[in-house]
């Protein structure tokens, strides 16, 4: 899986039994590898040194990083998956945020309905977190490699553990695929783009390095040499601003802190503010 991640990759495949033990001095479970992502790499992982596995899951626009894959990197990472026999779960619930040519679903990559199913949600563009309404698409031509559709046993999963969305929450999706409901969230998209501009430009005046932000909701801000658990915890106590440790998201976020544009304005202006206060 893509690393730095969201929890929930790993959290689901350890409850579906799919990993051995967690291995402390690597700091990872077992029957599980990590695609390291950083500065260094542009924050798409070195294919050549990624081993075979079953799954690969993969989010762009990224949480934490913001990084968003070009048409090249999924172009790559597409044939991978052709090569090796694996099963892209692709992440795509900040794709309205992509405001480059960037794709916005794996889908407009030659080859990829053969070796990928796309999630997303309203949850990071209508408000819907609390709601709950997402969807997954998965292509006729995924097989399993004895020739059995994935879509035959994704449908029975589905109807086996969930009755389906609620009639408000359908409705309310509805409501946002509407003329109206499209640029209502354009709009929101529109302000919490804003808002990061307003936190990169913070960070960058005070001269830390800054990652992400121009596609996705998230600024992914490096201290150099320091902890991030440290880190956190000094923004909180010294001025009362909540971020999020980048060592929360896997070993590979030591040293960063994640920052989310999700926010009122007034909050984000006082918040920038507060950072300008604590390190200038």
């Amino acid at each position: 899986m893509i690393h730095p991640f969201k929890q929930a990759y790993v959290d689901s495949s350890v409850i579906m039994g799919q990993t051995d033990l967690y291995q402390q001095d690597v700091q990872k479970y077992g029957n599980i590898e990590y695609m390291r992502c950083s500065p260094e790499n542009g924050f798409f992982p070195d294919l050549s040194k990624v081993p075979r596995t079953d799954i690969i899951f993969f989010c762009s626009p990224n949480n934490p990083t913001g990084a968003a894959a070009s048409r090249d990197q999924l172009t790559r990472l597409v044939k991978f998956a052709k090569d090796n026999g694996s099963i892209i779960v692709y992440d795509s619930a900040y794709a309205m945020y992509i405001s480059d040519d960037s794709p916005k679903s794996i889908f407009e990559i030659p080859g990829a309905k053969e070796v990928a199913l796309e999630t997303a949600s309203f949850s990071k563009y209508a408000g819907f977190t609390g709601v709950r309404l997402g969807w997954t698409v998965v292509p006729k031509e995924l097989l399993f490699s004895d020739g059995h559709p994935v879509a035959k046993d994704f449908n029975r999963i589905v109807c086996t553990s969930f009755n389906g969305a609620s009639t408000i929450s359908q409705a309310g999706g509805l409501g946002c695929l509407s003329p109206e409901g499209l640029k209502a969230m354009q709009d929101v998209v529109g302000f919490y783009k804003e808002n990061t501009k307003i936190i990169v430009d913070t960070f960058e005046s005070l001269g830390f390095n800054v990652y992400g932000a121009k596609n996705a909701p998230y600024v992914w801000v490096h201290f150099s040499g320091r902890n991030s658990w440290d880190v956190f915890a000094e923004i909180l106590e010294k001025a009362n601003v909540v971020t999020t440790p980048g060592s929360g998201f896997g070993p590979g976020g030591e040293g960063f802190v994640r920052v989310s544009a999700f926010g009122h304005r007034e909050n984000i202006i006082e918040a920038a503010r507060r950072l300008k206060q604590l390190y200038k």
